[in-house]
């Protein structure tokens, strides 16, 4: 099966990374079937030849399964998984709802969860070279003021996802984590950011004010290039181009201010072991 063309499956396809990695992937050729929550919103995709697919990742699990076996049946095998879905809840910890914050992890997180156990089966009958992919983000390394909720998510998808790759590595797929700064997309976009329903003054004039203020900024403005970024991201899943003669590697920190955020915390992390290393190492039999 190394020799068939790659198939990839893709959630969330229709914006952001979701869309540019299957532009990217049908570029080469590729096979992809492609999902959104309406497959009216990925016309565009189905027109450059990808089959598409109605996909909500927060469905209940049965639906998911007949999504991921329909898919399978499509073309007999799938050889990339890309959980791409997510989105940013915007409010202090204090200020977003139960649901909201729900919402934020049944997307993020469990959407990426039950959309990987329905498609698993297909990946492992599989074989030759097969990858999933799942979204962090540099979030997933610094929790801020006003994206807790957020940050909390991406947290848990980079945890998860070092834990899918020592599980699955011996059955020969490479799964990594994706962790991106800010790159051009529709990502902060009016439509596509959730702020809290709720909002209390006090904020207002502290660092939760002062990221609602900046995420409106950064918005179209940020320094990623998402078709160059989406590039490198398929090359490192099919190891070739740039990533030729590379393995998978367990996280993909993508764009140049996530690489110097991550510097920055471990720098940090250093600093604080070093300061509290003689008191709080102090406490084995």
């Amino acid at each position: 099966m190394t020799s068939q063309t790659p198939v990839w499956f893709i959630t969330a396809a229709s914006s952001g990374f979701g869309k540019f990695m299957a532009l990217e992937a049908l570029e080469r050729g590729h096979k992809v079937i492609a999902s959104a929550r309406s497959t009216s919103r990925i016309a565009d995709l189905k027109e450059k030849g990808a089959v598409t697919v109605t996909l909500d990742v927060t469905a209940p699990q049965a639906e998911i399964e007949k999504v991921a076996k329909a898919a399978n049946e499509q073309y007999g095998y799938i050889n990339h998984l890309v959980n791409a879905a997510g989105y940013i809840l915007v409010g202090a910890v204090e200020e977003t709802s139960p649901q909201e914050d729900f919402n934020q992890f049944n997307t993020n997180v469990f959407g990426m969860l039950n959309v990987s156990k329905a498609f698993l089966p297909y990946l492992r009958a599989t074989s030759g070279h097969r990858t999933i992919s799942n979204f962090g983000s540099v979030g997933s390394w610094r929790g801020g003021a006003g994206f807790g909720l957020y940050s909390g998510t991406k947290w848990a998808c980079s945890g998860i996802s070092e834990a899918m790759s020592a599980e699955l590595a011996p059955l020969g797929i490479a799964v990594t984590v994706v962790e991106p700064g800010y790159f051009r997309t529709g990502f902060l976009n009016a439509g596509s950011q959730i702020k809290s329903e709720k909002r209390i003054k006090e904020y207002d004039a502290t660092a939760v004010g002062k990221i609602r203020a900046r995420l409106d900024e950064i918005d179209n403005n940020q320094p990623g290039d998402i078709v160059k970024g989406s590039r490198v991201i398929v090359d490192i899943l099919t190891k070739s181009g740039a990533a030729e003669g590379k393995e998978v590697p367990i996280r993909v920190a993508l764009g140049s201010d996530c690489s110097r955020g991550i510097r920055e915390k471990i720098d940090d992390t250093l600093k604080l072991l070093e300061e509290w290393d003689p008191i709080t190492t102090k406490t084995d039999h």
